[in-house]
């Protein structure tokens, strides 16, 4: 498949330059967050550096190559080297990846969807392509925890990034509960997200355990033809209809 034409000035792993003192540079490439084209999340510099590499490395291998497959690439898929690695890939292992990088060839780093290493297991590659003294290209490319910041009209001064609640009801009422007591003391937006199956579920829950007069806000499948976007009071909340969020990637925030 052919990519688009390389933009002036884009480096890939075979026409340009190596890096800081000869080594090549580790791309930190965004992914899109759904069912949305190319051109409206990834802007034409980045596809074309994205789409010039042979080498990456992933959350998700199958992930990656369907990414590539959307974007097009210089050289068919089958040439390209898809490592895949997680919270637990030994550091070894790693380097090893990294290793091409001291030859003067560059690597792109990918998440599953949004920005790789932000809330993501690709920061401790960043930090070993740092310990090499490699240059890190970051693009731009979306991020559902600034997407739905931007969105929310909640304080984005301050603000913290939680992942996941836990599963257990109780449990879950309860993190949620010390959450709205920091964001009430501290004046900080809490973020968070939940597996799309149990959107509902956190929903309900939040209604049920948050004050009512703190804001929520329920931004859904950012980027996407299903973006929707709210930010009301609890007791608000009450007065409406649920949002329909099952199976849509839902990003959560409230300010207490």
């Amino acid at each position: 498949m052919t990519g688009p034409r390389q933009a002036p000035g884009t480096r890939t792993d075979t026409t340009c330059a190596p890096g800081t003192a000869g080594l090549g540079r580790l791309h930190l490439i965004p992914v899109g967050l759904g069912d949305a084209p190319v051109a409206r999340w990834l802007p034409p510099e980045a596809q074309a550096a994205a789409a010039g590499l042979s080498i990456y490395i992933a959350e998700n291998a199958k992930a990656a190559r369907a990414f590539l497959k959307q974007i097009g690439t210089e050289r068919p898929l089958q040439e390209i080297t898809v490592h895949a690695q997680d919270a637990d890939t030994p550091v070894a292992d790693i380097r090893q990846w990294l290793a091409p990088l001291r030859q003067g060839r560059d690597i792109g780093l990918v998440s599953d969807a949004g920005c790789p290493a932000v809330a993501d297991p690709g920061a401790r590659v960043v930090a070993a392509a740092h310990a090499m003294g490699a240059e890190i290209q970051p693009w731009v490319g979306p991020s559902s925890i600034l997407l739905g910041l931007m969105a929310s009209g909640l304080d984005g001064q301050r603000f913290a990034f939680h992942g996941y609640a836990p599963v257990q009801e109780g449990e879950r009422a309860r993190q949620i509960k010390a959450w709205e007591q920091h964001s009430m003391r501290h004046k900080q937006t809490q973020l968070f997200i939940e597996t799309p199956y149990r959107n509902r579920a956190m929903f309900d829950t939040l209604l049920q355990t948050l004050r009512g007069d703190t804001r929520l806000c329920v931004a859904r499948a950012l980027t996407t033809e299903q973006q929707w976007v709210r930010t009301r009071t609890i007791a608000e909340w009450k007065q409406h209809p649920a949002p329909a969020l099952d199976k849509q990637p839902t990003l959560f925030l409230f300010l207490g």
